[in-house]
Parts: structure tokens; C-alpha cells; sequence
């Protein structure tokens, strides 16, 4: 079911700092911030050559990403993303399985434009873990 790895997300409290630090100090291309409301952040991906490291802070005082950062000021690891090619199937087989999709279990569009779930950690040995439509 699982395609490669699309990302790994860092939470910081500071999206500017965050992206100098890989751009400064690693040499790293580092996108753009974009901002994505629905999901209460805002984002740079640095680019790998086999995958991407998304650096998210938050946007707004209801950000999921605000609360991480209560309990881990600094910054740390917040998720995994890895590729499905059909997110429906995987969810489903997931759901069939006993794994909890996070929210109403309904994709929504991610940072790539492309259909995203989340789910449970307590159900992937403590990490959190997005699925993304390739």
C-alpha cells in the first residue's frame, strides 16, 4: 500500500529561523513560505534529493501546530508522509484494519494540492502519519 516517502514535517516556532538554519548552516534549497489556512499553518519544504523536509509554524491561535509547540517549545518532529495511490483504499483498509483516520475521516487538499489523510499516532507506534494521494 505505502509509496515512497513524500516528507517529514518539523514543527519550529519560528518558520523564518527554521528555514535559515537548513539554508545557512545545511546549504539547502528551501522553498517559499506559503500559508494553508485550512490546516492552520505555515509551511517551507526543503528539498532532498529523495524527499522534502516540511518545516511548519502556525497560523492563528487554533493551529494543531500551536498546540505541539505548547508542549515542545522548541520545535521537534511532527509527522511522516507517505504516498498511496488511491487514498480512498487506504483508508478503507485502514479503517477495516482498526486504524483511526484523524477528523472526519473525509481527504482534504494538502500542501501539494493533492488529496491528504491523517492518522492516529497511538495506532503508528507514536508517530503521527499523513497519507497523501500520489
Amino acid at each position: 500500500m505505502l509509496g515512497r516517502l513524500n516528507h517529514i514535517a518539523i514543527a519550529v516556532p519560528d518558520l523564518k529561523r527554521g528555514a535559515e538554519i537548513y539554508a545557512s548552516l545545511l546549504g539547502a534549497k528551501v522553498s517559499s513560505p506559503q500559508s494553508e489556512p485550512d490546516h492552520g499553518v505555515r509551511v517551507v519544504f526543503v528539498e532532498l534529493l529523495n524527499t522534502k523536509i516540511e518545516l511548519l509554524e502556525p497560523l492563528g491561535e487554533n493551529s494543531p501546530i500551536k498546540a505541539f509547540l505548547d508542549k515542545n517549545p522548541v520545535g521537534g518532529m511532527h509527522h511522516v508522509c507517505y504516498e498511496v495511490a488511491d487514498i480512498m483504499a487506504a483508508r478503507d483498509h485502514l479503517v477495516a484494519a482498526g486504524a483511526r483516520v484523524l477528523g472526519d475521516g473525509d481527504p482534504k487538499i494538502g500542501t501539494h494540492g493533492k488529496p491528504v489523510l491523517f492518522l492516529h499516532p497511538k495506532d503508528f507506534c507514536g508517530t503521527l502519519v499523513e497519507l497523501e494521494q500520489a
